[in-house]
């Protein structure tokens, strides 16, 4: 069923042109603020509004997986103040916003590395996995404390391990089984991968997984970010030739 504006609501079937999985570089808070000469926690902020603005507008057009880049294990290297910001913020979204995430029927994923956070946070995200481990809308994956070339390289250890004991012959290893491995298993690669704030590279975020993903750039900063700028992301989407290496189908190029 859809509404008069042509998109879907929640739970409908996908709209043709829509992706399936919507990755997400919430990139600019910091100069959001500095631009309006306000505090860069102010921008966080602000980042977390546009987050729940992004949750509930991928839910509205029928997206199934939504990876938002939250913390990269980089991001250790920002002042202390501003780092205890974004994890207070971090909780206060996990404290205030699951309920709401669960009555919607969300499913909530972490992914990125637990080691060395804080004995709390790593029960708030493992109450709300387990909290939405059911739920059968939008999932919602948060790339927290994560890198991707990390992830790749625990992989790789895994496969070497599994190789040591006897249990797999290096030729036996693939593509397909090294990307099972990763924190990402069971979920589908990414087919649209946005980024805020002008900047154009991935920094580290799902290089795996985006090998064939449709990359759209933003020339606004995250706090300004609405369905909107998402609606309009994924119209450029659409519009794109996706051959993953075969020829084009509507040129034969």
């Amino acid at each position: 069923m859809s509404r008069a504006d042509g998109v879907q609501e929640t739970g409908a079937p996908l709209q043709t042109g829509v992706p399936v999985h919507v990755g997400v570089i919430m990139d600019g808070n910091g100069r959001w603020a500095t631009s309006r000469n306000l505090p860069r926690v102010e921008g966080h902020r602000r980042g977390v509004e546009a987050l729940r603005r992004c949750v509930r507008a991928a839910r509205e057009i029928g997206i199934r997986y939504l990876t938002i880049y939250s913390f990269s294990s980089e991001n250790w290297s920002r002042p202390v103040s501003e780092i205890s910001e974004l994890m207070g913020l971090l909780r206060r979204f996990l404290r205030h916003d699951l309920a709401d995430l669960h009555a919607a029927n969300v499913k909530v994923r972490i992914i990125g590395e637990r080691a060395g956070l804080s004995r709390d946070l790593c029960l708030m995200l493992d109450e709300a996995e387990a909290l939405t481990r059911d739920n059968t809308g939008l999932t919602l994956v948060v790339a927290f404390n994560y890198g991707s070339r990390q992830e790749i390289a625990e992989a790789a250890a895994r496969l070497a391990a599994e190789v040591a004991a006897g249990t797999l012959r290096p030729e036996e290893i693939t593509a397909d089984l090294l990307g099972s491995r990763l924190s990402t298993a069971g979920i589908p690669d990414p087919d649209l991968i946005i980024r805020t704030s002008g900047e154009q590279r991935l920094s580290n975020f799902l290089l795996w997984q985006a090998a064939y993903a449709e990359l759209v750039f933003l020339p606004i900063y995250w706090p300004e970010f609405d369905h909107a700028a998402l609606l309009g992301a994924i119209q450029e989407y659409a519009r794109r030739d996706r051959r993953f290496g075969g020829l084009a189908a509507r040129t034969g190029s």
